[in-house]
Formats: structure tokens, sequence, C-alpha cells
């Protein structure tokens, strides 16, 4: 990628009992064109007594990405989903004004040693649909493109690129791409993408301009029109982007919204325990008590 303008590590998230590595948020670059938030979670090999339980806890502003790589994880929600998530498949949840959801191992699980890895995305709602009515979609692993070109295989997990659209109903120009390698070779995808570009490498590694970078990095370029690097052999990358907003977004907790008042809004909601619950849940997550988001 010959036009690196930020190199972020995974930094250790604690999610409740589960340890994630975050990417975005980060201190120098908040959000990479309409996405404001990656998680990588795992691999983690779970015995027979650690399951994953993320209890409710409330959104706004944004649709949540999850994209299982290994391992099972039951989503449910306050429109009433409830639905297993399993490796290649689309979990697109959007909140709108407001969505509730948990996420937990599923109960034929529970008792036995799993394994769970994925990523954990949020892509920030356009202006004018930051109040639209909550919606949920699920998109099977065999429905998304996938396509092999010059020796590497493509997989198009979100938006629109190089050609490709994938069913996952998004509401702003984006991209979500899966590129894997299985020797050497020199990728260009400039011509394909627009807006602000990211690509984050799962495993092997990508050489530029004379330096080698590996697993659990993500580089964010200044020009996506100028995207270009060389994959080394047995490589796994995601490259996701596209349209920036012209406004600003704040980011608290598990708010993503255009205004302060906004976030302060659905802070008081949450704790007035005014969102729509969950059917079958009875916990929820408390709000924190101090600020664990970032302007974005």
């Amino acid at each position: 990628m010959s036009n690196i303008q930020h190199i972020i590590e995974e930094r250790p998230s604690n999610i409740g009992n589960f340890l994630v590595g975050r990417l975005l948020p980060f201190k120098g670059k908040r959000m990479v064109g309409p996405f404001a938030f990656i998680d990588h979670m795992g691999p983690a090999c779970l015995s027979d007594h650690e399951n994953l339980d993320v209890g409710p806890h409330p959104h706004i502003g944004l649709s949540t990405l999850t994209y299982l790589l290994e391992g099972s994880m039951m989503h449910r929600d306050s429109l009433g989903t409830e639905l297993e998530i399993q490796p290649g498949a689309v979990n697109w949840m959007t909140a709108g004004r407001g969505i509730v959801h948990s996420e937990r191992t599923p109960e034929y699980l529970r008792m036995s040693e799993k394994m769970l890895h994925g990523l954990q995305i949020w892509v920030a709602l356009p202006l004018h649909l930051e109040d639209m009515e909550p919606a949920f979609s699920h998109t099977p692993a065999q429905e998304l493109p996938t396509w092999q070109e010059d020796g590497l295989t493509f997989k198009l997990i979100a938006g629109q690129a190089l050609g490709h659209t994938s069913p996952v109903p998004v509401y702003s120009p984006l991209y979500f791409l899966e590129i894997k390698s299985t020797h050497r070779q020199t990728v260009n995808l400039g011509a394909g993408l627009y807006g602000e570009s990211g690509l984050y490498i799962l495993e092997g590694g990508i050489a530029t301009d004379g330096h080698v970078f590996e697993p659990k990095q993500l580089l964010v370029t200044q020009d996506s029109t100028l995207c270009s690097f060389e994959l080394l052999e047995n490589t796994t990358v995601y490259l996701f982007g596209g349209e920036p907003f012209p406004e600003e977004r704040f980011i608290y907790w598990n708010f993503v919204a255009s205004s302060r008042e906004k976030i302060e809004d659905a802070k008081a909601r949450w704790t007035a325990q005014t969102f729509p619950p969950v059917p079958g849940e009875t916990d929820f997550v408390p709000l924190p008590p101090q600020p664990l988001g970032l302007k974005a």
C-alpha cells in the first residue's frame, strides 16, 4: 500500500467476559469511511465452563456487522430476532433510533469446548437515517459474492467494490472485502475503490515500500485510488472503507451519533430502561459510570 497514513496495532479490550483486539476507534484515526468500530474476537478456545455472555445492551445511530470465522454465537434482539450466527454468514443489525441485543454461546455448546473467532464491526448511519426504525438482516455465507482472479480469492462481505455487490443491505457507499492468497503476488485495487480505505491483516503478511506488515495490524491509506500492495503467501486480509460523512460523529459506549444531544438522550433512556426489551432476557448491561467511547 504505497500511501500509508496510519499503522494501527490491535489493542486488548475487555467486553465483559471476553478479551478482544480493538482496531477502531483509534486516537489518531477515529473512523475509516463510515466504519466507526472494529473488534477482532479471538481466536479463543473456550473450555466447557467458559462461554460468551454479553447481556442485553443498546445501540443507536449505527449498523452492526458480525462475521464469524470459527465458532457460533446466538443473537437475540428487541425486534424478536433469535438466530444463531455461524462462520461465513453476515448478521447486519441496524439500530437507528434504538435497538437492544444480546450475544451468547448457544445452549447446545455451553457444556463443551468450543472455538470463537471473528470480526465485529460498527458502521455509522448517514445523517438522514440516524433515527430510522431498527432492522435486522441475515445473509447466509453462500449468498456472498465470491470469485477468483489472478490466483487470489475474493469475497465481498458488504457493500460494492470491483464490479460486485453484496446482498447485505447497507445504507451508504462502502465495501468490506476479504482477500486470500496462496502465493506471493502484487495486488493493485485502487481503480475499484473509493473514499477512505483500511486494510487489516488477519494472517500472513503484506509488503509495501520496503516494509513488511504482519497479522494484527491495520493500515489506513491516504488515497484509496492508490491502494497497491504485495500479498505474501498464505495471507488473508480484509479491505474496508467507503465515503466518509461530511459531519463528525460522536461515540460513547455503544452509541454513535452526529450530536452530543442524541448521545445524552440515549444514555437517559437506557438508564430509565425505556429502550425496548429483548424477549426472554432479564439481565442487562448497565450504563458505564465513565465515558468509554471517543469522539470521532
